[in-house]
């Protein structure tokens, strides 16, 4: 029920470090990687089931942490290539619900600036994500993952000052792939299938962001909005299942401190609202390291 394992991984992925991302509009110079490893904790002790908020004392307050993983390499100037490796453990506060832990789903991106004039950049994401391990996804919401193939396409716009004021906004689509659960039928809208392979729901997600940047500082703060493009809905005191609608509006605050090689992160994020999904408080806390991965002189 936690976004960052609902819908993407990214998301899960795509709430990591967030210098030289794949939903933003900085690059690495050539020639230079960076990488970043962080630790993100999310709980919630209340969820909206299909549009009803509610709580659960079978689960109390159920929370996902994530170590994180990823490197992010300059090829040019507007083109960098990201892979992120996560790491994911929950566990519910109440109740007998099994836990679970392991790597979740191996990430790769591509990140083009196609335009950059007066302050104006645009941008084009391509990436997808691959299980990494074999993780039961139906064992909501104590899964780490949906245990889903996708492949997304994203349009990043960024419009920077000269003082170092900038907005960014992108919005994306996530084709995610049918996975298969152990149990030999399921319900979805109310209608059986004989059938041990369930369609995920495609989804999409958009954000707007204002902030400030120089060479050492960034900070900003954002909304966030992630959602299904169909899918059915949790029934009265059931379990989620990776057939949910689920739909999720957050909104939070990044900084950045990198005067060189060394840099530091942090992220802070609230869920406002949302359906079948968990109103959920995350904290995330990162290090960055820039290096060049091409000595001078040597082609």
């Amino acid at each position: 029920m936690r976004l960052l394992t609902l819908i993407v991984t990214v998301m899960i992925v795509s709430r990591a470090a967030y210098a030289q991302m794949p939903n933003d509009a900085i690059y690495m110079s050539k020639n230079t990687a960076c990488l970043a490893l962080s630790y993100n904790h999310s709980s919630w002790d209340k969820y909206w089931e299909n549009k009803l908020k509610r709580e659960n004392l079978n689960i109390g307050t159920q929370t996902t942490q994530t170590a994180m993983a990823m490197l992010a390499v300059g090829v040019t100037k507007n083109f960098d290539v990201i892979v992120g490796v996560p790491y994911i453990w929950t566990k519910a506060s109440a109740g007998n619900l099994k836990w679970d832990k392991g790597f979740q789903d191996v990430s790769g991106w591509l990140k083009y600036r196609f335009f950059n004039k007066s302050g104006l950049s645009l941008n084009a994401v391509v990436g997808g994500s691959v299980p990494m391990t074999n993780y039961v996804p139906d064992f909501m919401p104590m899964s780490i993952g949906l245990r889903s193939k996708t492949a997304t396409g994203r349009l990043v716009v960024r419009y920077k000052h000269t003082s170092g004021v900038y907005l960014t906004a992108y919005s994306s689509y996530i084709f995610r792939s049918k996975i298969k659960i152990d149990r030999d039928s399921y319900l979805m809208y109310e209608k059986l299938y004989n059938t041990n392979e369930v369609s995920v729901p495609n989804a999409y997600d958009l954000s707007a962001r204002i902030g400030f940047t120089n060479k050492a500082i960034q900070t900003e703060v954002f909304v966030e909005r992630g959602a299904c493009v169909d899918g059915d809905y949790i029934r009265r005191n059931q379990m989620p299942f990776p057939t949910n609608n689920m739909k999720s509006t957050a909104v939070g605050w990044y900084g950045k401190f990198q005067p060189k090689n060394l840099g530091f992160n942090a992220r802070v994020s609230y869920v406002v609202d949302g359906e079948n999904a968990g109103q959920a408080i995350s904290y995330q806390a990162g290090i960055l390291y820039q290096f060049g991965y091409i000595k001078s002189g040597k082609k």
